[in-house]
């Protein structure tokens, strides 16, 4: 038995941890670091229709607990994402599932570059990066708004057959609202959370830290309100859940599963350390031991049962 193995729509992950979108590129920079077979999946970098060449810099800044961030999402286009970097993923690494992230400024674009990134043989799920700022309701993250959530996942699910995973953005009132409209529209499940907006200032110049100004918050300081949030949605879906948010540790991914993830991603801690998945990796099994968990399925099993039966009351 291989006790790290965990179950997610249409497949089965030999472990369930993975790079945060963006964090690993389409996957060449990180193979150099460690065998890109060893993750349970890889998450690309947020696509979308056209090349994007991204904000200007700085894009970065370390902040006490964190991260933040405003890359603005640069990528290379769909077009270059289906004819170069899936391809050389699927050469190199033909058995390892991929994760399709999409993005987009309009409804339109999100389905169209849905559309194109599900034809990849390759590519076993999309994950929906709703957290683009929505050009035709003046500027909004598409993620705040569950009506628009609702309605983007059911155009998207409609032209996709393969499973469709709505990244949440923390930047709301309630998550729940939003999570339900997603199921709602036909979801696979959910990936959540993504970053938390933040500010920066030096003090010396009396500017922001980054260029962009404001920026996506990653790191530890976002873990709690992670942890939080899945097991919100835990309580009102049963659909799967992929945690993300401050994962240093494999007691960090840990903590998600207890939480209520089917699976983790791990962002922000592969910029101090490049082989952070690898080492969760390594180290989940011994932490098991500690906290005497014999297999993550039964855990995660064992957690959705107890969800369901409180709920029952």
């Amino acid at each position: 038995m291989n006790r790290l193995a965990v179950k997610l729509p249409q497949i089965t992950l030999k472990n369930p941890i993975m790079p945060a979108s963006g964090t690993a590129a389409y996957g060449q920079e990180m193979a150099q670091n460690f065998d890109l077979n060893e993750l349970g999946a890889l998450v690309i970098k947020s696509t979308t229709a056209t090349p994007r060449s991204g904000n200007a810099r700085p894009t970065i800044a370390h902040m006490t607990g964190g991260w933040l961030n405003a890359i603005g999402l640069k990528n290379p286009g769909i077009q270059a994402v289906l004819t170069e970097k899936l391809p050389w993923l699927a050469q190199n690494y033909p058995d390892l599932p991929i994760v399709g992230s999409v993005a987009g400024s309009s409804v339109s674009e999100y389905v169209q570059v849905a559309q194109q990134m599900a034809s990849a043989p390759n590519v076993s799920w999309l994950e929906i990066n709703i957290s683009c700022p929505n050009v035709e309701q003046g500027g909004l993250a598409f993620g705040t708004n569950p009506q628009i959530v609702e309605q983007l996942t059911q155009q998207i699910c409609q032209v996709v057959k393969k499973p469709v995973f709505m990244k949440l953005t923390p930047n709301v009132t309630d998550i729940v609202p939003v999570a339900l409209a997603a199921q709602q529209g036909g979801a696979a499940g959910f990936t959540m959370i993504n970053t938390l907006t933040g500010l920066g200032f030096d003090l010396n110049t009396r500017k922001p830290l980054l260029a962009h100004g404001t920026g996506g918050l990653s790191g530890s300081a976002l873990h709690p309100l992670a942890v939080r949030m899945i097991r919100q949605v835990r309580t009102v879906s049963s659909l799967p859940i992929i945690g993300v948010g401050g994962v240093n540790t494999a007691a960090d991914a840990l903590e998600m599963l207890v939480a209520g993830a089917n699976a983790v991603q791990v962002g922000s801690a592969t910029y101090h350390q490049a082989d952070a998945c690898r080492q969760i990796i390594h180290d989940l099994p011994a932490v098991m031991d500690r906290y005497h968990i014999t297999s993550l399925q039964e855990l995660i099993a064992d957690i959705q049962t107890q969800v369901s039966e409180t709920l029952a009351y």
